[in-house]
């Protein structure tokens, strides 16, 4: 891996995207010397970034077959605190790293026992994991549902506000000297001999640079120039979700809370976002009464106060997967992998020979 980044002295560096991941190592490059450019389809932080919810789950999450995943996950998780503190003297803003933790919360017998199948696995990784009484879940959160059978307590699955972190990242970024271009798509990657030399905008404007970081999240497919092998196999995954005011004095809830078929992620200033939808609907923007239908009941089912509470955002987004919780680990081990050409061991295991006996079989 390491004579794929040659990158003697100050390298240029293209990012497409400028969402959480973008923003995070265009920050963590320009901070070592690099020459950061990022391009973006749209508003910097607009895309799957403004839509998140912000969780930081790598442990309620956790399934198997994604071992790895788990694992990396677990990584970013011990780096959000210093990375918070570390963003927040970079740009002056706080993300609201809350540490409050998450509620998966069973409301029938049924919830149980899945959550308890689960929760073997879970506990075989080692994961700080443990199930609660009804009575115990709702001395943590009394505004839930009369009837429940209890939930999973995750006291190590914490948030962040996603676009404030989207905001901070972009100052931070800029801070170190890195330019962040909007609503400049970006056409094709340009390779000559093998290796990435450079970006083709969509008006034909070419961009040189010694290294192009993909980092489009669920568009990143359909950026031309790469061969096939090396096309990242992603696609978008539509989520529609809402956001709620609640009194910030007096919060309906404090935890991220998940139940059958919704999470509910409150923020400090009262907002409570409602999410989300998964839908293969390639990147439809249209919102429909039958997912809102579909977060409203699950939300109310669990929480029957939320029908009180004024609705003040609904939207939609294409998620890629867990670029929030991933925007530590990635922003450090893709800077030091384009600069030293260093391969960090947390992110070996996710190369592209992963895709291999899939493409093979096409």
């Amino acid at each position: 891996m390491t004579d794929r980044f040659p990158c003697i002295g100050k390298p240029k560096v293209a990012i497409i995207g400028a969402g959480v991941v973008g923003l995070g190592i265009a920050w963590r490059l320009a901070a070592r010397g690099a020459f950061v450019e990022v391009f973006d389809r749209g508003a910097a932080g607009a895309g799957a970034t403004h839509a998140a919810a912000g969780m930081l789950a790598a442990c309620a999450e956790a399934e198997p077959g994604e071992e790895a995943l788990i694992a990396l996950g677990r990584e970013s998780q011990a780096r959000w605190p210093s990375f918070a503190a570390e963003l927040l003297r970079a740009s002056g803003n706080d993300v609201e790293l809350r540490t409050e933790g998450t509620l998966v919360v069973a409301l029938t017998a049924d919830d149980q026992a899945r959550l308890h199948h689960q929760l073997v696995f879970q506990h075989k990784l080692g994961l700080p994991l443990q199930w609660i009484t009804p009575a115990e879940t709702r001395q943590r959160e009394p505004h839930l549902a009369g009837k429940l059978a209890g939930s999973v307590w995750s006291p190590e699955d914490h948030q962040v506000d996603n676009r404030r972190l989207a905001s901070a990242l972009r100052i931070a970024a800029e801070g170190k000297g890195a330019i962040v271009r909007e609503h400049m798509p970006v056409q094709e990657i340009s390779i000559t001999g093998g290796r990435a030399d450079g970006i083709i905008l969509s008006d034909g404007t070419r961009v040189s640079a010694d290294v192009v970081v993909l980092a489009a999240g669920a568009w990143s497919r359909g950026i031309v120039g790469l061969p096939h092998e090396l096309r990242p196999p992603v696609r978008p995954i539509k989520g529609q979700m809402l956001v709620l005011r609640m009194d910030p004095a007096a919060p309906l809830l404090n935890h991220v809370v998940w139940v059958p078929g919704v999470y509910l992620v409150p923020r400090r200033d009262g907002r409570l976002v409602v999410g989300a939808t998964v839908e293969e609907k390639a990147f439809d923007t249209s919102l429909t009464a039958g997912g809102l239908l579909t977060l409203l009941e699950a939300a109310w089912r669990a929480v029957p106060s939320v029908e009180e509470l004024p609705i003040e955002e609904m939207c939609v987004g294409h998620r890629p997967r867990n670029g929030i919780l991933l925007a530590p680990v990635t922003a450090d081990t893709i800077a030091r992998l384009v600069l030293e050409g260093a391969l960090d061991s947390a992110i070996r295991p996710f190369g592209f020979e992963r895709f291999a006996p899939a493409q093979a079989a096409e």
